[in-house]
């Protein structure tokens, strides 16, 4: 009884250790590797549409150095100038070839949304991070 008890304690540890360590990982202590998934590009009085991230130019790839507080992508790179850790999100903003962005992270699942804007468009992106 007692052996089925410390193996029903251990099981129990082992299983909900995931997810206080994977929150960790998206906290900003780590860099990330982040896939875009899917995309909407929306232009002023015009319905938004939805299509794949590389039809929009964005790329698939991207990583997220919190260290050096750069995202870079196939082809350039961008500083982030403002990071804002709140309960369960870690915001990231930045501007890149006259446009505003921004990346908010689930600090839980990875999981994120960017937005890029200016007066004319907006482009929005999901998808989804992993440490690397």
């Amino acid at each position: 009884m007692l052996k089925t008890l410390r193996v029903t304690a251990l099981a129990t540890l082992f299983c909900a250790t995931p997810a206080w360590v994977l929150a960790a990982d998206f906290d900003g202590s780590k860099p990330l590797l982040c896939a875009t998934v899917d995309a909407h590009f929306c232009d002023i009085g015009e319905i938004c549409y939805r299509t794949l991230p590389a039809i929009l130019g964005a790329p698939q790839f991207m990583r997220i150095n919190f260290a050096k507080k750069i995202v870079s992508g196939p082809q350039r790179s961008t500083d982030i100038r403002f990071m804002e850790p709140s309960d369960g999100q870690l915001l990231l903003i930045g501007t890149e070839l006259g446009y505003g962005w921004s990346i908010a992270l689930d600090t839980r699942t990875g999981t994120m949304s960017a937005t890029l804007v200016n007066r004319e468009d907006v482009f929005v992106l999901f998808g989804a991070c992993t440490p690397s």
